[in-house]
């Protein structure tokens, strides 16, 4: 076994901003099989659906054929672009999954990805210790908060949506700005989806005054952890969000109600115990109507409609006319009076 060097024209990806080693070793390509946040070396050898990865700075920099990069092995959800896994052994050939850096295997991808398909990777190396061992990015998260932090009479408000795309983020950035324009103090967590800072760093700018998000612990994604490690993980970034003493936490939960983590989560009774109230996004009349009933069922205070439908006046008519809670605009996100609804 023999470590090498890592080049510092390296490109390291936004999902190993944590990762100090400066080695890699290259004799177990064929030999290692990847897990969850393993961190290696890749190179480029054809640009398909993702032609920039964000960097460790945030910055999302050009990659070309033959570029060398630092990611992470992790698997994806995302039903408008790729379904990707990591593989059960070792490969000729690798796909970029995600902008992060999340790297895997496409398993599926939306139809209009098919004429481009993914960005094609080729594994070069493990970065390492010096000792040779394998090191991985999802190790940075705090072991000790192993139980529910207290929350001090923050108040928990839940994003959610019925896809991908629905709004989710933009309702919790609006949320956020109502929030900040009431006097109020913010934090945001986003706890499941694929490695890629853009939906947090839009709430910082729309008014939460911390932010952070699963990557912030070396997870390259959320897709298939278990349970009781996607509790601690939420545990976790809620700790580190109580530190800064918020009024309202808004937590986002990626993709839909339906997908695996999410339906885990809202099943949780551990869970469900922090959460205020929902603002549900949806595409359509019939996805509001049908997402508000399912979380009502399950005992979920929902205070609101947001999302995509709100661009569209005869999908709010609608909407209004089957479901009863209010439809939310993006005025009614941000104005100040949003804090009177949370707090009755």
């Amino acid at each position: 076994m023999k470590v090498f060097k890592i080049k510092q024209s390296i490109k390291k990806a936004i999902v190993c901003k944590n990762v100090t080693s400066n080695f890699y070793r290259k004799d177990n390509i064929f030999t290692h099989i990847p897990k969850h946040g393993d961190v290696a070396i890749f190179q480029i050898k054809e640009l398909g659906k993702h032609t920039r990865m964000q960097s460790e700075d945030g910055y999302n920099a050009f990659i070309l054929p033959g570029d060398l990069i630092m990611a992470a092995f992790g698997n994806r959800y995302a039903s408008d672009q790729f379904e990707g896994y990591i593989p059960a052994q070792p490969m000729k050939e690798y796909h970029m999954l995600g902008q992060g850096g999340a790297i895997g295997v496409v398993a599926s991808m939306h139809q209009r990805l098919e004429p481009i398909g993914p960005t094609t990777l080729k594994l070069i190396g493990y970065v390492s210790t010096e000792n040779g061992e394998v090191v991985n990015s999802a190790v940075w998260q705090d072991k000790k908060t192993t139980t529910m932090p207290t929350l001090n009479g923050a108040k928990v408000i839940l994003s959610l949506g019925t896809s991908m795309d629905s709004g989710k983020t933009t309702t919790a950035g609006f949320l956020s700005h109502g929030l900040m324009n009431a006097g109020k103090k913010v934090a945001y967590i986003k706890l499941t989806g694929t490695v890629y800072t853009k939906d947090k760093r839009f709430v910082k700018d729309c008014g939460a005054s911390f932010v952070i998000d699963f990557s912030d612990f070396g997870h390259p994604s959320t897709y298939l952890m278990e349970e009781e490690d996607l509790l601690l993980l939420y545990y976790a970034l809620l700790q580190k969000s109580l530190e800064h003493k918020p009024d309202f936490i808004v937590v986002e939960i990626a993709d839909g109600l339906f997908q695996k983590e999410t339906s885990m989560l809202l099943k949780n009774e551990e869970f469900k115990k922090t959460i205020s109230a929902i603002i549900f996004s949806a595409t359509d009349s019939l996805n509001a109507s049908m997402g508000v009933q399912h979380l009502c069922i399950n005992k979920f205070n929902v205070i609101g409609v947001s999302g995509v439908l709100t661009i569209s006046p005869l999908q709010v008519a609608e909407t209004s006319a089957h479901v009863d809670v209010p439809i939310l605009l993006s005025d009614d996100l941000m104005n100040k009076s949003i804090a009177d609804r949370l707090t009755l």
